[in-house]
């Protein structure tokens, strides 16, 4: 071969050898790697699982963790209940009846005939019915919100209260007077689980932010329970540190940090970590408190003092009571609602067969509305919210 041809071929042998070292090693491989990768499988994408969501399963999410009633803002009204009338559903204990008020007139326009001793009027999980809780009846009357009308009549034993998990799987009835925590079928009302419990005269819930588990007043022996709301069990008890305690109604705190629990006899209203399920603290608000309802803005909660007669207002960044009313003459405030505006709150007058409206800005009484003997569990409707968690109107 002629010496420059043979230079020639030396020469292209080299550039070509470059180029094939430049295509086949990445930045920052040594070239020794080079066959080891290319002999290697392609690697599989690893599948992976989103996290699961926080809450109890099912539940629709939380909104807002720093405000658990994010939904309950004035007229977040759900497409559910938009078109529903607006009306004040009251149980009348003593005379079996459920006296419905119109609010833009404080004028009552029906009376509906339930069963024995009806105690509340419960907004079911759904939206889409209220559920009268005939408890001495051993009954749930069902009311069409959209006419106003009752409807069927369902058995079931003491139903003093009533509950949803949060995510509208079962209906929890607060049995008293059997000593019961009754998980039921959310829709057929049959009975899934009934829960013994050794406390006296469970009541009154509320659950905690992401559902998981719920915390029950038991009004006649002065204790509190912890449930888990999955496993429908008891796993906390606790009994108030004060001598002839009656806790009554529980709201959990916007931020879902702290459960309220309202005392009748310890006039005020404690103030407990759920989580923690320590000894709570006594926040004097006024003799005989009873409800807690709060406002649209979820800034306040307003608190009834059945014994005197009077409504507190606790402002929850502050932490403290920040103003009080008192209804002219007196009376009985009991339990009730917030309009789906927040401009007034509806209460009843338990032992003065009346039904108190009071303006939430001013204090003052727009109207005293005279309705059967003993008014308790009155439920105003609709309301704004996704979904209901029981009792006079818990939404969320």
């Amino acid at each position: 071969m002629h010496p420059s041809t043979t230079r020639t071929a030396a020469l292209l042998g080299g550039v070509l050898l470059a180029a094939l070292t430049g295509c086949g090693t990445p930045a920052g491989k040594a070239a020794g790697d080079t066959a080891t990768e290319a002999a290697a499988p392609p690697a599989r994408a690893k599948h992976v699982s989103p996290p699961a969501p926080p809450g109890l399963a099912g539940m629709p999410p939380v909104l807002d963790p720093a405000n658990v009633y994010a939904a309950d803002a004035a007229g977040k009204l759900s497409p559910v209940v938009k078109d529903f009338p607006s009306r004040v559903y009251v149980p009348n204990t003593n005379s079996n009846t459920v006296t419905v008020i119109d609010p833009a007139t404080y004028k009552v326009i029906k009376t509906i005939p339930v069963g024995r001793q009806p105690q509340h009027v419960v907004p079911s999980w759904d939206l889409k019915t209220l559920w009268v809780n005939n408890d001495v009846g051993d009954s749930l009357t069902a009311i069409d919100p959209a006419t106003g009308e009752a409807g069927r009549t369902v058995d079931v034993s003491d139903p003093y209260n009533l509950y949803f998990t949060p995510n509208g799987k079962y209906a929890i009835v607060m049995a008293s007077m059997d000593r019961q925590l009754v998980f039921r079928d959310a829709h057929t009302m049959k009975t899934a689980k009934a829960v013994p419990v050794s406390c006296a005269g469970v009541n009154h819930a509320d659950f905690s932010a992401y559902g998981r588990y719920f915390i029950v007043s038991c009004e006649f022996s002065g204790e509190l329970l912890k449930v888990d709301t999955a496993k429908m069990k008891v796993v906390g008890q606790q009994k108030l540190p004060f001598k002839g305690a009656m806790p009554q109604d529980v709201k959990l705190s916007p931020d879902g940090s702290t459960f309220y629990i309202a005392d009748m006899i310890a006039n005020g209203m404690w103030v407990l970590d759920g989580k923690k399920f320590t000894t709570p603290e006594l926040l004097p608000t006024g003799k005989g408190c009873h409800g807690l309802y709060v406002s649209r803005d979820a800034k306040e909660m307003y608190i009834s003092n059945r014994g005197e007669g009077s409504v507190s207002v606790f402002d929850f960044a502050k932490k403290k009571l920040a103003k009080k009313w008192h209804l002219p003459g007196g009376g009985s405030p009991d339990m009730g609602g917030v309009s789906a505006d927040g401009k007034v709150l509806w209460l009843t007058g338990r032992y003065n067969s009346e039904v108190y409206a009071i303006d939430t800005t001013s204090g003052k009484q727009l109207a005293r509305i005279p309705v059967g003997s003993g008014p308790h569990g009155l439920a105003v409707y609709p309301q704004p919210g996704r979904y209901s968690l029981g009792h006079t109107g818990v939404f969320r």
